[in-house]
């Protein structure tokens, strides 16, 4: 069967390496992956900012570029929570679009989610040394349900998860939510990294590039050069 990547902007852009180690899972999954070299935002910052034009356009082109494929696999919970949870929105007054849509929509998964309950992968145990605390990422819990699979698939590669106090709050980044509420944002963040620190792993580990980035981010300018910010798809590929 055939799977259809959505690489994401932040992937390919700043830590393609991540995709690489996606696609090492889902073929040793037994999948076929396609990356549709067309690809380009999922509309989201649009759709965020209010502009349901632009927003609209870019589903319109993704749903044509992924339609064609047996899933369409997202290592990210924000983009794969746009897709799902809100393409219906943009779609909602064209009858043709949105019969489209609703078929694909079942078949787009957040990349653990398809892992764990599709293609039911058994991953090998790896030699990732230490244990790491896990950050839920808002959209991905709470508009695509993944909250135990990343964990089970640690779990199945051998490695310990110490949880964070409030693993599933907001690192603060939100998107354009950094950008407009910056002394929010940098509160949001500090709470998280703290939580981090606290939870004595050393690494901590989530699916959202967007999260990465800013929780990175925030630990190195505040001095941590030592705390590691993992993506699942590196830890559970053995890439980290």
């Amino acid at each position: 069967m055939r799977v259809g990547l959505f690489v994401t902007c932040l992937i390919d852009l700043m830590r393609p390496e991540i995709g690489f180690s996606v696609i090492k899972l889902i073929e040793h999954a037994g999948f076929e992956v396609v990356v549709p070299p067309a690809q380009t935002c999922c509309g989201q910052p649009a759709y965020n900012s209010g502009d349901r034009r632009l927003a609209r356009d870019l589903a319109e082109k993704a749903l044509r570029e992924f339609e064609q494929f047996d899933y369409m696999v997202v290592p990210s919970g924000s983009c794969g929570g746009m897709i799902r949870a809100h393409y219906g929105d943009l779609f909602a007054d064209d009858p043709e679009m949105m019969t489209r849509f609703g078929r694909l929509r079942p078949r787009v998964y957040e990349l653990t989610d398809f892992l764990l309950n599709v293609a039911k992968v058994e991953l090998p145990a790896g030699e990732f040394a230490g244990p790491v605390t896990y950050h839920d990422s808002c959209s991905g819990l709470r508009e695509l349900g993944v909250k135990t699979q990343p964990r089970r698939l640690l779990a199945q590669t051998g490695v310990t998860v110490i949880e964070m106090k409030d693993c599933e709050h907001c690192c603060g980044f939100g998107g354009t939510f950094a950008v407009k509420y910056g002394d929010i944002s940098t509160a949001i963040v500090d709470e998280k990294c703290a939580n981090i620190a606290a939870s004595g792993a050393g690494t901590v580990v989530l699916g959202d590039l967007g999260c990465m980035l800013n929780i990175e981010g925030r630990l190195r300018r505040t001095g941590d050069t030592t705390t590691r910010v993992l993506h699942i798809a590196q830890v559970l590929a053995g890439d980290a």
